[in-house]
């Protein structure tokens, strides 16, 4: 199955950082927060990403074609134009770069990528939060309630879109960036089935988290997966400084590899 991850957006509350360099490629630790999410869906045996670019994707392709240079020792050989890697940390993933547009909005960003999921199930998250949510537990959550999609659903303080949720856990609408806290909020982590492409029309414009989620929860075909553990985006330079706090610690929650 596999992981489609939304790395195009601008990143305009981070913009301290995100003049230089695509909100996904904001440093934790040293390496962007888009390899942590990478690491985590790594974890649980997911390992063939599809990446959707915009807002300064070459950064993202440069990175991962140098890859060997970021994680392991060289030797460069200019007289002889060789590179030869030592000890390589390489990852065991298979990424495919798409560049869904400067300007695209989320939904528009999926549609685009459409012909990479080839007609399977797929995973789907946002490029810049963390989360120690099981995967394979969602997987097969999401397989034993055969929905459309389901959705990983976190309850923060903050606020976001709700999700209200019927006894059995269905997700029976959507709305987005309610007032208050203690809703249960789109915490991303999604996996879909392929015909959610359906409900995504065609052009840069659709935003995934309205009419798209909005149609998918009023056909009762969205099912939500509680996760009552960690979940963290970075929104704000404030989260980025408790992101990078805690993996100082030595104690991120979000390390499962």
């Amino acid at each position: 199955m596999k992981v489609v991850l939304l790395a195009g957006g601008l990143g305009t509350r981070l913009s301290e950082e995100t003049v230089l360099k695509p909100k996904p490629m904001v440093e934790i630790g040293g390496m962007p927060i888009l390899w942590h999410i990478m690491k985590i869906y790594s974890a649980h045996g997911f390992n063939e990403f599809v990446v959707c670019l915009g807002y300064k994707g070459y950064i993202i392709k440069e990175f991962f074609s140098n890859y060997f240079l970021h994680k392991s020792d060289v030797t460069i050989d200019l007289r002889n134009n060789s590179v030869e890697v030592h000890d390589s940390q390489a990852e065991p993933w298979k990424i495919t770069l798409v560049d869904t547009g400067i300007n695209s909005m989320t939904g528009g960003r999926i549609k685009r990528i459409q012909a990479h999921t080839n007609n399977e199930p797929f995973l789907l998250t946002y490029g810049d939060g963390v989360s120690d949510v099981d995967i394979r537990e969602l997987v097969k959550y999401h397989q034993d309630n055969k929905k459309l999609l389901t959705v990983t659903a976190i309850q923060p303080s903050g606020k976001f879109g709700a999700l209200n949720l019927s006894k059995n856990d269905e997700v029976s609408s959507f709305t987005e960036k309610p007032k208050g806290d203690g809703a249960w909020i789109n915490g991303g982590f999604f996996v879909c089935q392929p015909e959610i492409f359906n409900y995504i029309e065609s052009g840069d414009s659709t935003i995934w988290e309205r009419e798209p989620l909005e149609q998918i929860a009023s056909e009762h075909q969205m099912q939500a997966y509680k996760h009552h553990g960690f979940w963290k985006p970075m929104d704000t330079l404030r989260d980025k400084h408790e992101l990078e706090e805690e993996w100082a610690s030595g104690n991120a929650r979000w390390k499962k590899w």
